[in-house]
């Protein structure tokens, strides 16, 4: 480990100094050597399934797991959609001149090497190879036990490509050692190599890296995303936001776990969308008021306001107007993404406002915080801290930024 760190320290000094072109050139063979490794991936991918199941892995985490050719594709899309989007290194964010001549200019550039620590997955592998190196940084992947071999044969991808490549073969680096040790030893920081690590996995993986972690960390714990139908809300918007933002995918981290429905509505629309979640499959679990509308809710605790079920369950809520719904969101929310339905457009700006999570939306699904639904291409995770990165972590944000100042002879008195 202290070997891949060095190696990662080294190869960064050059990544710092790559040419836009060059970085988008490997990035395009990138994605053409995973279509044409398709059959050896998921090869290795089918033996990855193979263990998991006999270790009795959840359908949850085989979803997770599972590559086919249409993913493969999907992964080689989202590579080439990286590629052609705009050099986020050698930004000039800001520029101004002093009275004395000298010339300043903020600009952007690499954050280093970036140690990723990520569960089950194995499109992460991609991703994350394809937004670092897009940015001008090196990585250090550390995957799950469950896709060693999958993320091997995606590794071997990337490590083909960088060796016939102007970029340094360590540019990406895979652990390819299932020991949990191993995750220790990032988190120490492998001897100073690592500037950053972002976890993306469950609530346990996380917890554990912020609270150990001797470097910087850039992550989510939970994604308690919340949707409120306001009084004002189009009834066709509203049902079918409410039953896209929990049933579409319920084991992201976009997905909503909480409804919140105003309760001058409830008895005609909010019942209405209730009866659309459940016949869509979902467990409702209701305060008071929302039982008496709807019988079949299961009654809601207090820990169901604070639970990220990532599962078919949803926790729903009556509440008296949007003052009500944003109290409650900032009492139980984790800071992710909330979502109103209405078609006032005052309120909705009031809720967008009051609000400090890090994605808020009108009148959209939650499921739509994701970095290529943004336009990123693709995304690291989602950042919900107050410093550096929050919302879709993309390519800008893998930047941090430099200060340039040009003089032409200028000393201080």
């Amino acid at each position: 480990m202290s070997a891949l760190g060095v190696e990662a320290r080294l190869a960064a000094r050059i990544m710092r100094q790559s040419s836009g072109e060059a970085r988008n050139n490997a990035l395009r063979r990138f994605a053409r050597r995973l279509r044409d490794d398709a059959p050896a991936i998921l090869s290795a991918n089918a033996d990855d399934l193979s263990e998991s199941r006999r270790n009795g892995a959840s359908t949850a985490v085989l979803d997770r797991l599972a590559l086919d050719g249409n993913r493969i594709e999907g992964m080689a899309k989202g590579i080439e959609e990286i590629a052609d989007l705009h050099d986020p290194v050698g930004r000039v964010l800001a520029q101004w001149r002093r009275p004395n001549g000298l010339d300043i200019s903020r600009v952007a550039t690499p954050i280093g090497v970036i140690g990723i620590i990520y569960e089950s997955r194995p499109n992460v592998t991609a991703d994350a190879a394809a937004l670092c190196l897009k940015s001008g940084n090196v990585c250090i992947l550390r995957g799950g036990s469950e896709a060693i071999r999958t993320n091997g044969a995606i590794h071997d991808a990337i490590a083909s490509v960088l060796a016939q490549s102007e970029l340094p073969a360590s540019a990406v680096g895979l652990v390819r050692n299932t020991d949990r040790a191993v995750v220790g030893h990032m988190l120490a920081g492998l001897d100073g190599a690592l500037d950053l690590i972002i976890p993306r996995g469950g609530k346990s993986l996380v917890a554990r890296v912020q609270a150990e972690a001797r470097v910087p960390v850039l992550a989510h714990l939970e994604g308690i995303c919340h949707v409120y139908v306001h009084v004002k809300a189009d009834p066709a918007k509203a049902r079918a936001i409410a039953l896209n933002a929990k049933m579409r995918r319920t084991g992201v981290c976009g997905a909503a776990e909480t409804l919140l429905i105003d309760r001058n509505v409830l008895e005609g629309l909010g019942v209405a969308i209730l009866q659309d979640l459940r016949d869509a499959g979902c467990e409702i679990r209701g305060d008071e008021n929302i039982r008496t509308a709807f019988p079949d809710a299961k009654p809601a605790t207090e820990d169901d306001w604070r639970t990220e079920y990532l599962d078919a369950i949803i926790a729903v809520k009556a509440v008296d107007g949007v003052d009500d719904a944003i109290r409650h969101i900032e009492t139980y929310g984790s800071h992710h993404t909330e979502s109103i339905v209405t078609e006032d457009a005052a309120t909705a700006e009031r809720f967008l406002a009051a609000l400090d999570s890090a994605i808020v939306m009108w009148n959209a699904s939650t499921q739509f915080a994701d970095g290529g639904e943004f336009g990123m291409g693709a995304e690291i995770g989602i950042g919900t801290g107050k410093l550096h990165a929050r919302g879709p972590v993309g390519v800008e944000q893998l930047t941090t930024f430099k200060y340039v100042v040009r003089g032409a002879g200028q000393v201080r008195p």
